[in-house]
């Protein structure tokens, strides 16, 4: 019968899981539910790449505009994120339940937001991050059993300009909170001076607050306005993120309506070029209408800023991918050309981590430069164990996709000084062996394996 085999094979994995326990003292790694973090990349429960092209819908404040679902999603967004308000400032919203069906229903996945936790320590009236984890608490019945759907983003520009260093201990407080209130969701957490972080406190103790959730399934999120007015200033802090191995999306910006403003064009460019996801703000309802997309909420009068955003280079309609949670649509292998010719690496490390789940898993490798010169350009040989496949892969080219496989360095990441790192990724598919690579050699020279 079907449940018989059902019911041996679910308890063939307890025997497995409860053998490692007893041979190395460390229980086995909890499977990712739905959308998750694989390295700086945001995957889906098969692993495939999952990139946020979105916009912001104001909610809160126009319930009665549900048909901006469908229309944002005929405009060609995979994503959209959802204003809320907890009763401290805004709603309560006690209608999560519709929003996350109109979400699904027209095939987007939904980032949801409180929004009164916006500036506080500076505004007044503004909530904690605390009560907004409260408010989600009130609404996990509406929220589990989700995963696949809907992004948590715990509150919106928590943390204003007055003591932002505040932000760090309230952030880690928060995703603890929901870790231990039972939560398994994709968590996206804000970052303080009004989202953009000029201070940058993010940056700064970006991998602290990626520490702080037990289930290593956090993502940081920048708002880009004035302060990014420049090429310059939009570069350096995604380069640093990239640089680390951080996650990171844009979760709000604006356009250059005037000369100080946001350089949304490079902005666009920057985040396509990286895979990196965003979510412009905003679809319509704004005081000031020179950031609506859509006059009226009418789609068919679409604003400068709405005919940019979605119609053009770098933007919605031309870059989205649907969620293959809504269209299955099957993973490919990323290749990306070196740009450099590697030299001797001298010594080396590699540290391996395995995120496993039914017939698939993701595969991290951080190479670690420990010799006393400059590598200039890398690959890195490995053997993937039988019956390991790979699918997809992120910061590096992979080739062929199992047996030996050549990692080679991307187009940003070739150069490592002595103690410089880079962290790569891939998805793969396994036959039931999970087993790990047991070697690594860059550039010929074998890597000592952390």
């Amino acid at each position: 019968m079907p449940w018989l085999a059902a019911a041996g094979a679910a308890l063939v994995a307890l025997a497995v899981a409860l053998c490692a326990v007893m041979l190395t003292g460390i229980p086995p790694a909890h499977a990712a539910v739905g959308l998750h973090v694989s390295g700086t990349k945001i995957v889906e429960a098969n692993g495939q790449n999952f990139i946020m092209r979105g916009v912001n819908h104001p909610h809160v404040w126009f319930t009665n505009q549900t048909s901006s679902f469908a229309n944002i999603k005929a405009l060609g967004a995979n994503t959209v994120r959802v204003v809320l308000g907890s009763g401290k400032r805004w709603g309560p919203s006690t209608d999560v339940s519709n929003v996350i069906s109109l979400c699904k229903q027209n095939r987007l996945i939904c980032v949801l937001e409180v929004h009164d936790t916006t500036g506080y320590g500076e505004e007044g009236a503004a909530a904690t991050l605390d009560e907004a984890v409260n408010y989600w608490i009130s609404q996990k019945s509406a929220l589990v059993g989700q995963e696949n759907h809907v992004v948590i983003n715990i509150g919106n520009e928590p943390i204003g300009n007055t003591n932002a260093s505040q932000w760090i201990g309230a952030t880690t407080a928060a995703i603890q909170k929901m870790r231990s209130n039972g939560f398994e969701h994709l968590l996206m957490v804000d970052a303080p001076n009004w989202g953009q972080d000029w201070q940058y406190v993010m940056r700064d103790n970006a991998q602290t607050i990626l520490n702080a959730d037990s289930r290593h399934n956090t993502v940081l999120s920048i708002h880009m306005y004035a302060v990014f007015n420049s090429a310059a200033a939009i570069t350096d802090y995604l380069n640093r993120f990239q640089a680390n191995g951080w996650p990171l999306v844009i979760g709000e910006f604006g356009w250059r309506f005037g000369a100080n403003e946001v350089d949304h064009e490079t902005l666009l460019s920057e985040a396509n070029s990286r895979g990196l996801g965003y979510l412009g703000w905003s679809w319509s309802g704004n005081t000031d209408p020179i950031l609506d997309m859509a006059a009226g909420f009418d789609p068919n009068q679409l604003t400068t800023w709405g005919q940019r955003i979605f119609n053009g280079a770098n933007g919605i309609k031309a870059t989205a991918k649907e969620a293959t949670i809504y269209s299955g649509a099957t993973p490919t292998v990323t290749t990306t050309t070196p740009t450099s010719t590697p030299t001797s690496s001298g010594s080396c490390r590699v540290a391996y981590a395995m995120n496993t789940w039914n017939t698939g898993f993701t595969g991290d490798i951080t190479i670690t430069n420990t010799g006393s010169a400059a590598i200039n350009g890398w690959r890195l040989v490995f053997t993937l164990p039988s019956g390991q496949t790979i699918t997809n892969g992120w910061s590096a080219s992979y080739s062929p996709a199992g047996g030996q496989v050549t990692a080679t360095n991307a187009g940003w990441n070739g150069n490592l000084a002595p103690g410089g790192s880079a962290t790569i990724g891939f998805q793969a598919t396994h036959t039931g062996n999970t087993t790990e690579p047991t070697s690594f050699t860059l550039n010929g020279a074998a890597c000592q394996v952390a």
